[in-house]
């Protein structure tokens, strides 16, 4: 039997059928209504992780979330593109009127209809963006983060025909095209690995006949590994943290006090304009990031006073500092929390509201200094050139 976006497998005496689906299509989701109704598997499996289902079934939690812990854990980072990337899919959602996962939706709750087990078959999303994250270097990850906030906050509407095109990619994946051609490795974590977990849960799912639902770019890759056994130990495993960043990021701050000290024992003139360079760059590129961000006076402050000395510890961060103040000052309501997925649909939203303006000013004022740090390095360095 040949249907558009199904694929059937039999492997290891097991029927496998897999539904190929774009994440925010009214039509995928009908289609896997009515597969899952007519063929009444033993199982379902559906492109969800613990993490990813609880979200879906209990709704977004940020009434919960400590924005002191999040700076504290050093989560600020993640937690904005988690937001960016769910921004982008609920406001294509919403102008398609559909829920954002509604296949997915409709999977667990027609595996339930028809009395099937349901199998979370994805990795672990924290794990995947681990891989992913470990895997690019520092220009790679600038360029990802630029390419994502790029996507989200373009303009550009969509209709359900030119989503329907989707279905030969994952939403994160289409997103992320451009990026996968300059970075053919974010190909592996993103979808070569996961497929190879899918394809084993899918595998392992309890029944004779097993339907899965899946992003359509995910099949054609499952096809060709699910026959074989895959060991799923070794890609969950979240790769240790490479020493070069740290031996650089100790680097950098010794080679500059030590330019600094020498220069003022030779000419302390010379040593003292270093030192002014060295603020004022610094200082001021982070506290560009966090007026950026609109953050309050007293926390563009901040940022200017500590991004010189935290660039010298490897340990801090001038944004962290920045993002405290911030929310002392202007701490979120109950409000903010509640009105936050619904707030990021736009760039407007993501300044206004309290919560992801604090992680916007501990993004944007780590940048800044970060930029700060390497031109006033440069200008260390010319100044002790020039004066020895």
């Amino acid at each position: 039997m040949t249907e558009e976006n199904i694929t059937r497998l039999h492997i290891n005496g097991k029927e496998i059928i897999l539904i190929g689906t774009a994440h925010v299509s009214r039509q995928s989701a009908e289609q896997v209504k009515e597969v899952i109704e007519r063929e009444r598997p033993d199982s379902v499996c559906v492109e969800l992780d613990e993490q990813r289902y609880k979200s879906i079934t209990e709704g977004d939690k940020w009434k919960e979330m400590d924005i002191f812990q999040v700076i504290k854990e050093k989560k600020a980072s993640f937690l904005l593109m988690n937001l960016a990337i769910s921004s982008f899919q609920k406001r294509m959602a919403k102008e398609l009127g559909i829920q954002a996962g509604q296949e997915m939706i409709q999977g667990i709750e027609s595996a339930k209809d028809v009395g099937a087990d349901l199998v979370l078959a994805d990795r672990n999303i924290q794990i995947t963006f681990s891989r992913i994250w470990n895997g690019v270097g520092f220009t790679g990850k600038a360029k990802l983060l630029m390419q994502i906030i790029l996507s989200i906050f373009s303009n550009e509407s969509i209709s359900e025909e030119e989503l329907e095109k989707l279905k030969s990619q994952d939403m994160l994946d289409a997103m992320l095209k451009d990026f996968t051609d300059n970075f053919p490795r974010l190909k592996v974590p993103l979808i070569d690995e996961r497929d190879q977990y899918l394809s084993q849960k899918i595998k392992e799912a309890p029944g004779d006949k097993v339907v899965a639902v899946l992003g359509a770019a995910h099949v054609p890759g499952i096809t060709k590994v699910i026959e074989k056994d895959h060991n799923l130990e070794e890609i969950t495993k979240v790769p240790p943290k490479s020493k070069v960043p740290k031996i650089i990021g100790w680097s950098i701050p010794a080679v500059i006090l030590a330019l600094i000290v020498y220069t003022f024992i030779a000419n302390p003139q010379a040593g003292l304009q270093q030192t002014i360079s060295w603020i004022l760059w610094n200082g001021s590129f982070s506290a560009i990031g966090a007026a950026i961000a609109f953050g309050h006076p007293l926390t563009i402050l901040t940022a200017f006073i500590a991004a010189p000395i935290t660039s010298l510890n490897p340990l801090l961060a001038a944004g962290w500092f920045a993002g405290f103040v911030q929310a002392y000052i202007r701490r979120p309501s109950v409000q903010d929390f509640e009105t936050l997925s619904e707030d990021v649909f736009s760039v407007k939203g993501f300044w206004s509201n309290k919560v992801s303006r604090i992680l916007l000013i501990v993004v944007l004022a780590n940048l800044g200094s970060s930029l700060g740090t390497f031109i006033g390095g440069a200008d260390v360095i010319r100044l002790f050139i020039e004066n020895i």
